[in-house]
């Protein structure tokens, strides 16, 4: 069936997924609260990716600072280059992001540069969506929200547009907990901000958002993983970027033909697809889609979006991505910290080694009391780093190029145990709130003969799952629904209990909000042959079955487990 994002947003906000922020004063673009089921739903989300993450696969979780100094961002690049391209309507003002304005008209929007948009908006006439007004020049326009850290300070600060960096400043404590041993893998989850020009996709673009990062470090020179021969066999549905067409091969044949850049990232890529099945997306609506060439960052060796099918059309929910040792190398060369991992060799073998040695003599006089620092980044230095007989370094925060009258290269014959190199870093990156929604959307059904919506959602990640009745708030029904609700309900299994209006009523204020099983207390619960025993009914099916009313909790707890329900 065709949806209406609308029809779903307006069930959520009825009975309380989401609602609109600040609705009270007129609402602001790309900002929502989650209400009582949503925040459960994505609660749910959530635990079933730190299952698979931290129970499945033993990564580490960690929360780091959503407020963060501007050296962070201008060391991973977002303080020069995080930015959208944005026109103004010249007659009503509204603000645009220009890319948006030519899809169709072009294959990646998105690399085009201001000018090659101005000029196409020229040549295609293209102008303002919303009065028709004459479009002005597109210009740059940085996403992140700029703040200043204590009162009066002059310290810049950004609210946090991802949470990875939180993870790769954090490295040398992460390594040492490890032991200081590769593969290294940390998982967090937060909340981001982004000054979106212009966001008009409900909760596809939000200007406040929750992620699920994943950043797990790798010996550069083994991009193996132990667990690939489990799902070497499994298939996926790929868009890789040699073409348009999706095609269908196994993990391995795409390692194996180079579709998938390593063994590590294509096992990633199979979890992604493991875990947004798990949480009830269609599988014949997901794809992965590989970055176009001009479309993937210059440090990335190979990186790929799991798109959803929605209303909106092909939407990518997560980024699964080989970054390289950029992360690790940037943040080494802005803070003059060494971010090495220590690749421990079999035996210790003799070699000649070139290294940077700082010239003493020429930093005190230079730099005075800055000169021990400045010394330690120099020789933290590898010579390959040299370019043109210059050095570029950060020493507290300040940017340095030194010249080889502060420097030499030396050669020295030394025992090596091993190398020191800079991990790789392959990265999960998952949308939280656009997973919710997707979620939402491929559990939407309408039933055409009762005629009321019906969300087909996962018992695992349901925000009720299970709703109690007495038939009649009377004659005892409804003390013993209520003792069979308070031994169901907890924190992690939550039910509810209603006793107004008719049972067919109840049941269809269950089904739309996704509650698998209803369970309903009548007069033969009470007496007769089947005393002692409720009705289980079934959201998906319709059907009902007696059983126990002692056994309610566990065959609940059961079918969230897998159990199916013509088991019971």
């Amino acid at each position: 069936m065709t949806l209406d994002a609308n029809e779903l947003l307006s069930v959520c906000k009825r009975r309380g997924f989401i609602w609109p922020s600040f609705e009270l004063y007129g609402g602001v673009a790309g900002m929502f609260d989650y209400g009582p089921l949503g925040l459960s739903l994505r609660n749910n989300i959530l635990e079933v990716w730190r299952d698979m993450y931290k129970g499945g696969e033993g990564f580490v979780e960690i929360d780091s600072e959503t407020v963060n100094p501007r050296e962070v961002f201008k060391a991973s690049g977002h303080v020069d280059e995080f930015a959208d391209l944005m026109t103004y309507c010249s007659q009503c003002q509204s603000p645009f992001r220009a890319d948006h304005l030519v899809k169709g008209m072009h294959p990646n929007p998105d690399t085009l540069s201001p000018r090659e948009l101005d000029a196409m908006f020229a040549e295609r006439g293209v102008s303002c969506p919303e009065c028709g007004g004459k479009l002005g020049p597109v210009e740059e326009f940085n996403l992140m929200f700029k703040t200043t850290i204590g009162p009066g300070s002059s310290r810049v600060g950004y609210l946090r547009p991802e949470t990875a960096q939180g993870i790769f400043v954090n490295f040398l404590n992460l390594y040492r907990y490890n032991r200081e041993k590769l593969p290294l893998g940390v998982i967090q989850t937060g909340r981001g901000y982004r000054n979106e020009i212009a966001p008009r996709q409900g909760m596809i673009r939000m200007r406040e958002f929750n992620m699920m990062e994943v950043e797990l470090f790798v010996d550069p020179q083994d991009k193996g993983w132990e667990r690939f021969p489990e799902i070497e066999g499994e298939e996926l549905a790929l868009v890789p970027n040699t073409g348009e067409e999706t095609v269908r091969m196994t993990v391995g044949e795409a390692v194996e033909k180079g579709v998938i850049a390593n063994r590590v990232l294509a096992y990633f890529i199979h979890l992604t697809k493991r875990l947004l099945v798990r949480l009830g997306i269609d599988e014949g609506r997901l794809r992965f889609r590989q970055h176009l060439s001009d479309e993937m960052a210059h440090y990335a060796a190979d990186c790929w979006d799991a798109e959803i099918l929605l209303s909106y059309g092909w939407i990518e929910v997560t980024g699964i991505a080989d970054r390289g040792c950029w992360d690790l190398s940037r943040h080494a060369q802005f803070s003059g910290t060494d971010l090495t991992h220590f690749k421990r060799l079999d035996e210790p073998i003799e070699a000649e080694v070139e290294k940077v040695r700082a010239r003493h003599r020429a930093l005190g006089p230079a730099f005075k009391d800055r000169a021990k620092a400045v010394a330690a980044a120099l020789e933290s230095a590898s010579p390959s780093d040299i370019r043109d007989g210059r050095l570029a370094l950060s020493v507290g925060g300040e940017e340095l190029v030194l010249t080889d009258e502060f420097f030499e290269v030396a050669r020295v014959r030394e025992k090596i145990a091993g190398e020191r190199v800079v991990p790789h870093v392959i990265e999960p990156s998952h949308g939280l709130d656009r997973i919710f929604y997707s979620v939402l959307e491929h559990a939407y059904s309408f039933d055409e003969a009762e005629g009321y919506t019906v969300l087909r959602m996962r018992p695992e990640v349901a925000p009720i799952k299970v709703g109690v009745f007495p038939l009649m708030a009377k004659d005892g029904m409804d003390e013993m629904a209520r003792a069979i609700y308070r031994e169901v309900h907890s924190s992690r299994m939550e039910a509810y209990y209603d006793d107004a209006g008719s049972i067919g009523k109840r049941y269809a204020r269950m089904d739309e909000i996704g509650t698998p099983w209803c369970v309903t207390v009548d007069y033969e619960s009470l007496d007769g042959p089947q005393k002692g025993t409720v009705t289980i009914r079934d959201r998906d099916t319709g059907g009902q079955k007696r059983v126990p009313a002692g056994s309610v909790a566990r065959l609940i707890s059961e079918m969230v487990g897998g159990k199916s329900f013509a088991d019971l």
